[in-house]
C-alpha cells in the first residue's frame, strides 16, 4: 500500500472522524434491527430480510459519506469485483456479514472505505454489538479503538490459525472446488482452518495478530478493501495467492503475517 502526501494524510485523518460518526449512526440502526434468533425460513424470506437491512442502513449512511467527501463516487454493488474507474470511491458494506445478522449470530459489522485510484486510503470497520472500531489510514497504521494493531509474529505455518470462505452466494462450482482443495491443503500444512463469512471479520483478526492468514478465491471489493488496508497497515503481507502484489483487479487474495506468507503461497498457488 502506498502512502499519501502529508497534506493528504492530514485531510484523511480529519475525514476519518466524520466517517466514524456516520458509521456509528448506521451501526445503531443495524443493532436495533438485530434479534438473537433467525429471521426467515425460505430463501426468499432470508433475501428479503437481507435487503431490508441494507436499505435501512444505507438510508442513514450514504448521504453523510457523500457530503463528507464531495466529488467522491459511490460503488453501488457490494458484491462486485474488479478495478474501479480512476478517482475516489466509497466502498461500503452496510451490513458486512448480513447473513449472520439475519440468522441471529453476532459476526457482523458496518464498513466504509475510501478508495483513491483503486487503493484504499481510509477505512473503518465498526462492530455495533461491542462498540469496537478497527480503523486504518494509509501510511499511518491500523488501530483498534485507538490502540495500534500488529500482525502475528509466527514463522511456522504448522502453528498457524488460518481462514477462508465464500465471497458471495451462488459462487460457481470451480470456485467451490478450489475452496475445498485449499482447506484440505491448509489443514495438512497448518494448524487450524476457519471457514466462515464475512471476509472482513476474519481480516480484522489477521490485522490484530489473532489469526495468521486469510485467503479468498473471489474478488468482491467490499469484503476485501477494508481488511487489505488494515492488514497492510498492521505490518502484514497483502498479495494474491501467487505472491504478487494485490490490487482491485487481482482474481484472488491472500493476507498473512510476513513470517508465514511464503509458506502460505507455496500451499495455495498450485490450486488451479
Amino acid at each position: 500500500m502506498s502512502t499519501v502526501t502529508h497534506t493528504g494524510a492530514d485531510a484523511d485523518a480529519a475525514l476519518l472522524a466524520q466517517v466514524t460518526t456516520a458509521v456509528h449512526a448506521a451501526g445503531d440502526r443495524l443493532r436495533e434491527r438485530y434479534t438473537p434468533h433467525a429471521r426467515g425460513v425460505s430463501a426468499d424470506e432470508i433475501v428479503t430480510e437481507i435487503h431490508a437491512n441494507d436499505d435501512a442502513v444505507l438510508d442513514i449512511l450514504k448521504a453523510p459519506l457523500l457530503a463528507a467527501r464531495p466529488g467522491a463516487n459511490w460503488a453501488d454493488d457490494e458484491l462486485a469485483g474488479g478495478a474501479l474507474p480512476p478517482g475516489e470511491w466509497w466502498i461500503v458494506d452496510p451490513a458486512e456479514g448480513n447473513i449472520n445478522h439475519v440468522h441471529g449470530t453476532p459476526e457482523w459489522a458496518v464498513t466504509a472505505t475510501l478508495v483513491r485510484d483503486n487503493r484504499p486510503v481510509l477505512t473503518i470497520v465498526h462492530l455495533p454489538l461491542t462498540g469496537d472500531d478497527y480503523t486504518a489510514l494509509a501510511g499511518r497504521g491500523a488501530h483498534l479503538n485507538g490502540a495500534p494493531l500488529r500482525v502475528s509474529a509466527k514463522t511456522d505455518l504448522g502453528a498457524a490459525l488460518t481462514g477462508t470462505g465464500q465471497a458471495r452466494p451462488g459462487e460457481d462450482a470451480h470456485t467451490f472446488r478450489r475452496i475445498g482443495a485449499s482447506v484440505t491443503q491448509m489443514l495438512i500444512n497448518g494448524l487450524v482452518v476457519r471457514v466462515s463469512v464475512p471476509a472482513t471479520l476474519q481480516l480484522i483478526h489477521v490485522a490484530a495478530g489473532r489469526m495468521d492468514a486469510f485467503w479468498q478465491f473471489s474478488d468482491v471489493r467490499s469484503g476485501l478493501m477494508a481488511g487489505a488496508l488494515l492488514v497492510a497497515e498492521a505490518g502484514g503481507a497483502v498479495t494474491d495467492t501467487h505472491g504478487n502484489p494485490w490490487t482491485a483487479a487481482s482474481p484472488d487474495f491472500l493476507a498473512a503475517a510476513p513470517g508465514i506468507h511464503a509458506a502460505a503461497v507455496a500451499v495455495l498457488s498450485p490450486i488451479a
